[in-house]
């Protein structure tokens, strides 16, 4: 199965840099499972900060009440792409 992300974010909040850093973390953590990580500004909703998978919803900014910390987001990733997958250090308490 082909594994496409989207990180749809507010250009107004300067958000960017934020969701190319989230991009990459997760092109580096997922690198045989994900095939593609779009970057998507939304000019239309200000405030905008969602990732989803294939259309599936990982992470909404204002449902969730803020950002990911970045172990949060990799497990929710992992957990819909490949949840056998080892994180290594992120899976220790």
């Amino acid at each position: 199965m082909e594994y496409q992300i989207t990180i749809e974010y507010c250009p107004g909040c300067r958000w960017l840099l934020r969701s190319g850093w989230m991009a990459q973390e997760l092109l580096s953590t997922f690198e045989q499972e994900i095939d593609e990580v779009t970057l998507k500004p939304n000019k239309k909703v200000s405030g905008t900060f969602k990732i989803t998978c294939n259309q599936d919803l990982i992470w909404c900014r204002k449902i969730e009440g803020g950002f990911p910390d970045i172990k949060e987001l990799k497990k929710r990733v992992r957990d819909f792409i490949n949840p056998d997958k080892k994180l290594g250090h992120l899976d220790r308490s």
